[in-house]
């Protein structure tokens, strides 16, 4: 079980030239990635998202590469195309005095700015960069991935204490439905007597037959079967290798489901206490596996 939250940061130099990746990923239910490359690399971004996405499968990646040029065979390739810096700078500036917002224009900001720093053809070859590429990331992702497993056995000790109390919850009540029907019963004839019919057998048919009709429409037996599978269906998820947060959702949805028709069934005080109770970690629960990826 690995959560969808964490980050990992990769390096690879080679031929005078580095590159570094930042890899950051946070909750979402689906697979989302933006991915910020240098204009160089853009070429190489088909790639980049098919690596990514051969290892993660949920949440949303931010993923941001940097190509630092140190060797001066490269740096000669590249050129700075000023007067578009300059617009740039002279634009931000009149933002930030209309802003009020203190300090220059920062050089590394201008740096970023697409079209700034401009390469030939020559440095333009993208492929010659991804192998160095392909490193850099294969190692960011492996240490989002290690944070990811670190997080996820936190969240699944976590999952394990809420079925752990819905288990012991559903026991409960499990022992407590057979007695419900005998104290309709005696909550039936209470009433009765107290409306002068102190006369009537607790055996007269029609006490029996509405206490049968009772038992029937108050029976959670099919209820509590399907909780205790999804119970074991969670069990299953644990031991699983394969990504189990959409699994777990949906059975966060049915273990509710099941929990509130044994709610409106029952009729029963001692068992709407327990009712109430396993909401609450059920809810719990739910949250925490918005977690899992």
């Amino acid at each position: 079980m690995k959560s969808m939250t964490g980050y990992g940061r990769g390096e690879s130099a080679q031929n005078g030239f580095k590159l570094t990746v930042e890899v950051g990923a946070v909750n979402r239910k689906q697979f989302e990635v933006v991915l910020t490359l240098p204009r160089e690399l853009e070429p190489l971004e088909p790639q980049v998202r098919d690596e990514i996405s051969r290892r993660v499968s949920r949440g949303r990646l931010t993923v941001r590469v940097s190509l630092h040029l140190a060797d001066e065979k490269w740096a000669r390739r590249v050129r700075l195309n000023v007067p578009l810096a300059k617009a740039f700078a002279r634009e931000l500036a009149r933002l930030g005095k209309e802003l009020n917002l203190p300090g220059p224009v920062a050089l590394d900001t201008l740096m970023r700015v697409p079209g700034v720093i401009e390469t030939n053809e020559a440095a333009a070859e993208a492929e010659a960069f991804w192998p160095a590429l392909r490193a850099a990331l294969a190692k960011a992702l492996t240490a989002l991935l290690a944070m990811r497993e670190q997080e996820g056995a936190n969240l699944a000790n976590d999952l394990k204490a809420r079925v752990a109390a819905m288990r012991k919850l559903a026991a409960g009540v499990q022992k407590q439905a057979p007695a419900t029907a005998r104290r309709y019963r005696e909550q039936l004839l209470a009433r009765l007597r107290s409306a002068g019919l102190a006369d009537l057998s607790p055996d007269d048919e029609r006490v029996l037959k509405e206490v049968v009709l009772f038992a029937d429409r108050a029976d959670i037996s099919e209820e509590l079967t399907r909780l205790q599978s999804h119970f074991q269906q969670f069990d299953a998820c644990l031991k699983s290798d394969e990504p189990v947060g959409r699994m777990l959702d949906f059975l966060a949805q049915e273990m509710n489901r099941e929990i509130n028709t044994v709610g409106s069934k029952a009729n029963d005080a001692r068992i709407s206490r327990a009712v109430v109770r396993l909401k609450t970690e059920v809810e719990r629960f739910r949250e925490q596996v918005q977690n899992v990826e």
